[in-house]
C-alpha cells in the first residue's frame, strides 16, 4: 500500500482559503488544469528522487519564488516523494500543487519520530498553503512560583522557562490562568507583586486589605509561615487539593479549640476559597489525573477541535481550535496534524485522550515521548470518567463549531478577529478606552468610554479631574486615572461578580498612546496587584494615523500592526476617536466653566442675582474690588450687611 499522499486542502482553489492565498501569493495564476506546468513540476520531483535514499526525513516543495508549498515527512523519503510523479493517482488539487513545484529541499533524520517533530516545526514556521494549519499564534500561559526569593512570588508566565521556580500548566488561556491565580491568592495569600515593589513598600497594599495577600512586604508574616503557604500551594497545584483542604480544616478546628477565633475565621475563609475552586470547575475531571483531551467536530466544510487541559484532576481551562486548509482531509488526519503542531511548543502530559483512532498513533506517541522526556500515552477512552469527559469535550466541540458558523454578522466577526489579534481568550464583552486632555497642563481631564458588542455604552462613560499628578505629565495622569479606576473596582467587587455599576471589570483596556502610556498603566495596575486585565496601547503612526499606520503596543513590549484596509483597524480607530472626542469635550467644558467664572463667585453669600446686580452697577469685577464701602451700599439689591461682607472680603485687614 503506497504511503498517504499529502492533502492539497487550503490551496488557492479552496474557496475558503482563496482570499488569504491571493494576498500572500499574488503572482500565482494557474488556469485550466495547469497541464502546461505540470511536466515541469514532475521533472523537478524526479530530479530530486534520483538523489534520495530510503531513509526517514522531511521534504519541502517550493515554487519558482522559493516559497514553501508543502512540508511532509516520510519513513522512506525515496518512496514517498516518488508517489508525486504518478500524476494519474493524484487529485486535481495535488496536480496543481505539483504544477507549482519547481524545487525540493530534503532533510534526513535519525528516525521517523524525529521527522514528525521536524515536520511540525517547519509547518509552524513556514505556514505552507497545502498543509493543515493550526492557526493559533498565542503561546500558552503557565503559573510560576518563583524560587529566588525568601517570599516566593506567584505569577503568570509565558515564553521560555528560564526563571528558577516551579511551573504549572499549560493553561488554556490567560483568562483561565488569571482566574486560578486570583483563587490561589484568596486561598494561600501569596504575593503577586514584583521584587522591587515588595522592597519599597512601607505599608500593606490593597490586596492585604481585601485578604488576598499576607503582606510579607511589611513583616505581617514570617518567612517560615509564608513557606508553609507556598508548600500548600505546590501541593494544591500538584493535584493534592483534597489533602490541602483537610489540612486547612484541621488547622481551623485547632484554632477554634484554642479560642483563637480571628485565626479560625481566616482559615474558614481560605477553606471556602478552596471549596469554591473545586465547585467552579465547569468540567468534571475527577479521576483523570494529568491529561489533555481533544475532540473534533466537522460541519459545513469547517472543523472545530475542543481541547480540555486537566492537571491533578483539576480543569485548567479549555480552548477551541479551528484549523485551516482542512477541506478534503480525513478528520482523523486533521486531528493528528493538529496534535503534532500543538505539542511543538507545549509540553505534553503523560496522557492524551482523543475521540478517534489516529493514523500513525504509535508514531505520534513516540515523538511526544522524545519531547516530554517521559512516556506519553495516546488513547481513545472507552468507559468511566474518561469516557464521560470525552463526551463532554465532543459536545463542546460541536457547540463551538456551531457558534463559529453562526457568527456570520460583521460585528461578531470583528469581535472574533479582535480577540485573535489582541490575543484574548474570547471576544471581549466590555472594552474600556482611556485618554487624557489638557492645554499646557491646565484643566487636565482623564476620560473613559465603554464599548460592548452592540456599540458604545454612553451611560457608563466617566471623566476624571486630575488631582495629584503633575498635569503636564501625560504618563503620570494616565497612572492616576488607572489607579483610581481599578482601586475602586478592587474595593467594590474584588471577586469580579458585578454585571452593572462602577465596580464592573473590563475584558479589555485600550489606551490612546504609545509605550509611555502603556508603561504607566501597567505599573499602576501592578502596584494594585492586578495582572489579569488585558492592556493594549494604540499609538498613531508617522502620518498621525490618517493612513492607518497605528502601532499596537503590548505590555511585554511587543508591537503589532494591521493592514491599512482592515475592518478591524477601522473599528479600533473608531474606539480611539470616540475617547478622544469625549476627552476633548470634557476638557472644553471644564475650560468654559473656568472662563465664565468670576472672582465674585468666591465671595460667601453672593449668588447669581447679587452678582448680576454688582456687575450691572459697576461694570466689571475689578471695579467691584476697588469700590468703597459707601459705593457698595448704594448698589441696588445690595444691603448694608452684604456690602460690608464684600468690602471685608477684599480688604481683610481694613
Amino acid at each position: 500500500m503506497p504511503p498517504r499522499v499529502p492533502s492539497s486542502a487550503g490551496s488557492p482553489y479552496d474557496p475558503r482559503g482563496a482570499e488569504r492565498f491571493h494576498e500572500e501569493r499574488a503572482t500565482y495564476t494557474v488556469k485550466g488544469d495547469a497541464q502546461p506546468d505540470i511536466e515541469a513540476g514532475v521533472q523537478a520531483i524526479r530530479d530530486t528522487v534520483k538523489t534520495l535514499k530510503p531513509k526517514p526525513g522531511v521534504y519541502r516543495m517550493l515554487d519558482a519564488r522559493g516559497d514553501v508549498l508543502y512540508v511532509g515527512k516520510a519513513r522512506a523519503l525515496k518512496n514517498r516523494v516518488a508517489n508525486y510523479t504518478q500524476i494519474g493517482n493524484l487529485s486535481s488539487r495535488l496536480q496543481r500543487m505539483v504544477s507549482q513545484t519547481r524545487r525540493m529541499e530534503i532533510v534526513t533524520t535519525n528516525s521517523e519520530a524525529e521527522a514528525l517533530l521536524l515536520e511540525a516545526q517547519l509547518i509552524k514556521r513556514f505556514r505552507p498553503p497545502y498543509n493543515v494549519l493550526l492557526r493559533d499564534d498565542k503561546s500558552f500561559p503557565f503559573i510560576l512560583l518563583r524560587a529566588e526569593h525568601e517570599y516566593p512570588r506567584i505569577m503568570k508566565h509565558r515564553g521560555a522557562r528560564r526563571a528558577k521556580g516551579d511551573y504549572y500548566g499549560p493553561f488554556a488561556s490567560a483568562g483561565s490562568v488569571n482566574t486560578t491565580i486570583n483563587a490561589l491568592q484568596k486561598l494561600f495569600l501569596l504575593r503577586s507583586c514584583t521584587d522591587s515593589f515588595l522592597e519599597r513598600r512601607d505599608r500593606p497594599c490593597l490586596l492585604y486589605q481585601i485578604k488576598r495577600c499576607s503582606a510579607p512586604c511589611v513583616g505581617r508574616i514570617s518567612p517560615e509561615d509564608y513557606g508553609e503557604l507556598v508548600r500548600q500551594a505546590k501541593d494544591f497545584l500538584g493535584g493534592k487539593s483534597s489533602g490541602v483542604q483537610r489540612e486547612i480544616e484541621r488547622q481551623m478546628e485547632q484554632a477554634a479549640e484554642a479560642l483563637d477565633f480571628e485565626r479560625a475565621a481566616m482559615l474558614r475563609d481560605r477553606l471556602r476559597a478552596a471549596t469554591a475552586i473545586q465547585s467552579s470547575q465547569a468540567v468534571n475531571a475527577a479521576g483523570v489525573g494529568d491529561a489533555d483531551v481533544f475532540a473534533l467536530a466537522s460541519k459545513g466544510g469547517q472543523v472545530g477541535i475542543q481541547a480540555f487541559f486537566v492537571r491533578g484532576g483539576q480543569n485548567w481551562g479549555h480552548r477551541a481550535f479551528f484549523p485551516t486548509h482542512t477541506q478534503g482531509v480525513d478528520d482523523a488526519d486533521v486531528l493528528a496534524d493538529v496534535l503534532a503542531q500543538f505539542y511543538e511548543e507545549v509540553p505534553p502530559p503523560r496522557t492524551v485522550l482523543v475521540d478517534r483512532a489516529l493514523p500513525e498513533q504509535a508514531l505520534l506517541a513516540e515523538a511526544l515521548c522524545e519531547v516530554a522526556g517521559h512516556r506519553v500515552d495516546i488513547s481513545v477512552p472507552q468507559r468511566g470518567d474518561r469516557r464521560r469527559l470525552m463526551a463532554q469535550a465532543s459536545r463542546n466541540a460541536m457547540e463551538a463549531l456551531d457558534r463559529r458558523l453562526a457568527e456570520s454578522g460583521t460585528k461578531a466577526k470583528i469581535n472574533r478577529e479582535l480577540a485573535e489579534f489582541l490575543e484574548l481568550s474570547e471576544p471581549p464583552q466590555r472594552i474600556e478606552i482611556y485618554d487624557n486632555s489638557h492645554i499646557q497642563g491646565t484643566k487636565a481631564v482623564g476620560a473613559m468610554v465603554v464599548a460592548g458588542p452592540e456599540g458604545f455604552l454612553k451611560n457608563q462613560y466617566r471623566k476624571f479631574n486630575i488631582k495629584t499628578a503633575q498635569t503636564d505629565d501625560d504618563f503620570a495622569m494616565m497612572r492616576e486615572v488607572m489607579t483610581r479606576r481599578f482601586a475602586r473596582a478592587l474595593r467594590e467587587d474584588p471577586d469580579r461578580t458585578q454585571e452593572r455599576g462602577s465596580g464592573i471589570w473590563p475584558d479589555l483596556v485600550l489606551l490612546d498612546g504609545g509605550k509611555g502610556q502603556m508603561s504607566a498603566a501597567r505599573d499602576a495596575l501592578e502596584e494594585l496587584g492586578i495582572e489579569d486585565v488585558a492592556l493594549i496601547a494604540i499609538a498613531k503612526g508617522p502620518h498621525h494615523g490618517r493612513e492607518g499606520r497605528e502601532v499596537f503596543h503590548f505590555p511585554d513590549g511587543r508591537e503589532k500592526t494591521l493592514p491599512t484596509n482592515s475592518p478591524l483597524l477601522f473599528y479600533l480607530q473608531t474606539l480611539r476617536d470616540e475617547v478622544h472626542r469625549f476627552a476633548i469635550g470634557a476638557h472644553r467644558a471644564k475650560r468654559s466653566r473656568a472662563i465664565s467664572a468670576s472672582p465674585l463667585d468666591e465671595i460667601p453669600g453672593i449668588g447669581p442675582s447679587r452678582k448680576r446686580a454688582l456687575l450691572l452697577h459697576f461694570g466689571t469685577a475689578g471695579k467691584v474690588r476697588a469700590a468703597a464701602l459707601d459705593d457698595l451700599k448704594r448698589t441696588p439689591g445690595i444691603s448694608a450687611g452684604v456690602a460690608q461682607k464684600i468690602y471685608d472680603f477684599y480688604h481683610p485687614g481694613g
